[in-house]
């Protein structure tokens, strides 16, 4: 993947991501991968002592380890070589509190999804991150991936021509029993209301399965009917989710998202139909992209291969035939905000057509959220997501 001229990376800080927590260190590998950040600061964990024994591990300097998020937004604001961006890697809870004071302090914001806990919180932080003047990328790290980016391209460009059905599903099964109450730490924040919103399943991986049905569709959801269910006993969150939806234009869709589905792992799937053709993408082959023109037979496209357009080129690291997927996925945005940040900073505007996911792209994740607690505790009942 091909990156910017700029000689000195960004200055990079980062909220949660301390000892045992998986997701902190996902972003750090793909914040270096392009050599195009550098992590110099961070608050690391809630508990002091955690967090300054994570910052060690990492070679955080002692002075820029800090026990509180806001004391770090305020000295790294005032320092000549703080950080130009953050990475927010917390419990849901956090992403609005914690985004509001570096956006405040002029810091750019690179944040894990969803976008916060609640849709309240979530219009906030759009109204905060369109005045401020600073980047806010939102990590829905499957819109990185070369087959993806060339699968919009198509759609974009007519191939399937006018899209009738959009199918995307989303399913894992490392939650099929109650590992919460064993203390697992993934599990335990994930499960709880407090923490992660009022959505369990469709907030964690339900987000993507959508999130993603619209980036290479192109298309708007206009109302969804849904029904969750926690299968689990004792469990106060959904762990599986069947929703039905209607796009303005008139194609329809369906998500199943399940975190309770055994022989699952990481089974993100997506299915576009129109009237000129179909694409079927799985993420566990990443790699791979079936496409059919009507009346035609099946033919795969694979990542640097015959067929895979300049889309997916863009965000190619390795040669045809090495895989290519998760990690790089995360890296492909944290490149893609790189050269936002630095655009943004010599006083540019970024271009049409720019696809990293923002905080808008986060809120319509939350109204998704939203609409189907709302539709499921009314009996799976249709709800506009334009009423919330």
């Amino acid at each position: 993947m091909s990156g910017s001229e700029s000689v000195a990376p960004i200055r990079l800080g980062m909220v949660g991501g301390g000892q045992g927590a998986f997701i902190g260190a996902v972003h750090r590998i793909a914040a270096r991968l392009d050599n195009r950040y550098r992590l110099v600061a961070g608050a690391l964990a809630s508990d002091p002592d955690r967090a300054h024994a994570s910052a060690r591990e990492l070679g955080i300097a002692p002075e820029r380890s800090y026990a509180d998020y806001a004391d770090m937004a305020q000295a790294e604001a005032e320092r000549a070589d703080g950080i130009e961006a953050v990475a927010i890697v917390t419990p849901n809870h956090l992403h609005y509190p914690v985004a509001r004071v570096f956006l405040e302090a002029g810091i750019h914001v690179i944040c894990d999804k969803p976008l916060t806990a609640t849709l309240k919180d979530a219009k906030a932080l759009v109204d905060l991150a369109e005045g401020a003047g600073r980047l806010f990328a939102l990590t829905h790290n499957y819109t990185g991936y070369p087959m993806m980016r060339h699968a919009r391209a198509m759609v974009a460009a007519g191939e399937l021509g006018t899209i009738r059905v959009v199918q995307a599903e989303y399913a894992q099964d490392w939650l099929t029993e109650r590992l919460e109450a064993t203390g697992q730490k993934q599990a335990e924040w994930r499960t709880d209301p407090t923490r992660s919103g009022g959505g369990g399943c469709i907030g964690d991986i339900g987000t993507h399965a959508v999130n993603l049905a619209g980036f290479v569709s192109g298309l708007e959801i206009q109302e969804l009917a849904a029904d969750l269910t926690a299968f689990v006993d004792g469990r106060q969150l959904d762990d599986n989710a069947h929703i039905l939806l209607r796009f303005a234009g008139g194609a329809k869709g369906m998500v199943w998202a399940s975190q309770v589905a055994p022989g699952n792992e990481n089974g993100l799937r997506l299915r576009v139909y129109g009237t000129k053709g179909g694409l079927e993408w799985e993420q566990e082959h990443p790699n791979h992209l079936w496409v059919t023109p009507f009346g035609a037979e099946k033919r795969l496209i694979t990542r640097g291969g015959a067929g895979s357009g300049e889309e997916a080129a863009h965000v190619t690291r390795v040669p045809a035939g090495h895989p290519e997927g998760y990690l790089e996925g995360f890296a492909t945005l944290y490149t893609e905000a790189a050269d936002a940040i630095q655009t943004l900073e010599a006083g540019g505007a970024l271009p049409d057509g720019f696809v990293l996911p923002t905080a808008r792209d986060g809120l319509k994740g939350m109204q998704f959220v939203e609409a189907c607690i709302r539709s499921s505790a009314a009996n799976a009942a249709w709800i506009r997501l334009a009423d919330l």
